[in-house]
């Protein structure tokens, strides 16, 4: 016959094993979600100071308007929102890029920019 504390601490451990899996859970999905994050700002950064440099912006300029792509994702998170805004400025600067030119470079600076975050 099994004694009725023994129970409840058995119990209680295996409560304490599954609320401990769960904040494991959610510290990893909150840690996933923190470098998701940080990828896509660096990769609106690195996306900035390509355009910048394509549209002849330089120096601090340059860096000013890559600071506006990371603001611009974080209040319009999103592939689509930076590929406006940098074809929207091209079209106004009359840079001679193609749709298909941004998007395989927004593709291949979210690689450089999952590589730049893995390493810090």
């Amino acid at each position: 016959m099994t004694r009725p504390e023994s129970t409840g601490q058995a119990q209680g451990k295996m409560m304490t094993t599954f609320d401990e899996r769960e904040q494991a859970f959610e510290n990893k999905f909150k840690h996933d979600e923190e470098q998701l994050f940080r990828i896509y700002a660096r990769r609106a950064k690195l996306m900035g100071l390509w355009a910048a440099e394509k549209m002849g912006i330089t120096d601090e300029a340059a860096d000013s308007y890559a600071k506006q792509m990371v603001a611009g994702e974080i209040d319009d998170p999103g592939h689509e929102a930076i590929f406006r805004r940098i074809r929207t400025d091209f079209d106004a600067k009359g840079v001679a890029c193609s749709d298909h030119a941004i998007e395989k470079q927004m593709a291949e600076m979210l690689d450089e920019a999952r590589r730049q975050v893995m390493e810090q």
